[in-house]
């Protein structure tokens, strides 16, 4: 792949084009960091909606009370209802989510928001369920693109004595999962052997080099627009706290492969790590917005508005061009009256709150 030109970033679209106002736009998972920096994006360009789960999420608090809303969890089987009744009541142009666990349920209800005007930032269902499971992955890349080697533990006759071809020290964690929750340093075969060997633990090749995530934005037809690679220099709990922004087109072919491969669209991410030997392979896809997207918006990608203004009819460029810089993210305190945290007004559709009263703010 050629390098994209550096002749400049392209400017943010006008979202108020397409529609004549501003669009309604509803972003799931306000109280994560994914969420908050979606919401963040779009201050001024589009009438935001926030829900979460929790009443006390962050992101809530970016929007008014009136547009303060709460669902059910995404693995509740009423969440995909219960977000297309919000939809409905508040007339939703865009519904972006932004939590891995709500992504297929609403893939799968596409028709029903398409039917109800809504336009839902999110992949194709078949593709999300390769990208949420980390041994389908990495079969489904193999041979597009640098894998670590992998395999699947289980079942415990056949892999409790058993050596590991990617080598020791090596990785071990779920088959589902995100973060870093449940992965494991093993040591040598004793150790691999302790593992669960029932199928829901992978072991990897140990990748012991710079890790990387590519922020990518395609059109609506998978065609990639912009893929921006950003190293995470520091981060905590997962999320990326400092890092740069880089021109690599190595790491931008291998995400835009990989993009291709699994017939992703939307905004994404990849995370990659180099080998022993310097290569970059790949570690996972976040098939959602990253909770690092704010570093990618700082380099002149504003993937939120892009995508949005995608979503609403508009033609994305070609490629957009982003500019190397370093980001260094902090908190950043909302001060509120007393009795507004927690204040989510009349709408909810958690099951847990008051229910939503007839209309909303237009």
């Amino acid at each position: 792949m050629a390098e994209p030109t550096r002749s400049g970033p392209a400017a943010a679209p006008d979202l108020a084009a397409s529609l004549g106002r501003p669009p309604r736009v509803l972003v799931t998972g306000a109280g994560g960091p994914s969420g908050v920096c979606f919401l963040r994006a779009l201050d001024g360009a589009a009438e935001r909606y926030a829900a979460d789960i929790d009443p006390l999420g962050a992101g809530l608090y970016l929007v008014p009370r009136a547009y303060r809303l709460l669902l059910p969890p995404g693995d509740d089987p009423a969440f995909a209802r219960a977000a297309l009744a919000l939809c409905r009541r508040y007339a939703v142009d865009v519904l972006v989510p932004t939590v891995d666990a709500e992504l297929v349920a609403l893939a799968r209800a596409a028709d029903s928001f398409a039917d109800a005007g809504v336009r839902v930032l999110v992949p194709g269902a078949e593709a999300l369920e390769t990208c949420l499971d980390k041994w389908r992955l990495a079969q489904a890349c193999e041979g597009a693109v640098r894998v670590p080697v992998t395999r699947l533990l289980g079942p415990a006759d056949a892999n409790a004595d058993r050596g590991f071809e990617g080598g020791f020290p090596a990785i071990a964690k779920p088959r589902t999962g995100s973060g870093s929750r449940g992965v494991t340093l093993v040591e040598d075969a004793a150790g691999l052997a302790r593992l669960p060997q029932d199928g829901s633990y992978l072991v990897q090749e140990m990748l012991p080099g710079t890790e990387y995530s590519v922020d990518v934005l395609t059109d609506g037809t998978g065609r990639v627009v912009a893929a921006v690679p950003r190293a995470r220099d520091k981060t905590d709990s997962g999320i990326v706290v400092a890092g740069r922004v880089l021109h690599a087109p190595e790491l931008s072919a291998l995400a835009e492969a990989t993009v291709h491969t699994l017939g992703l669209r939307g905004v994404l991410n990849v995370q990659v790590r180099e080998d022993r030997d310097g290569r970059p392979a790949l570690l996972e896809v976040n098939p959602r917005p990253p909770g690092g997207l704010s570093l990618t918006v700082a380099a002149g990608v504003d993937m939120p508005r892009w995508a949005v203004a995608g979503l609403l009819g508009a033609a994305l460029p070609d490629r957009i061009a982003h500019r190397e810089t370093a980001v260094v993210r902090h908190w950043q305190d909302v001060v509120l009256h007393p009795r507004e945290l927690g204040d989510m007004g009349d709408a909810t559709e958690s099951g847990t709150g008051a229910g939503g009263g007839a209309g909303g703010p237009r």
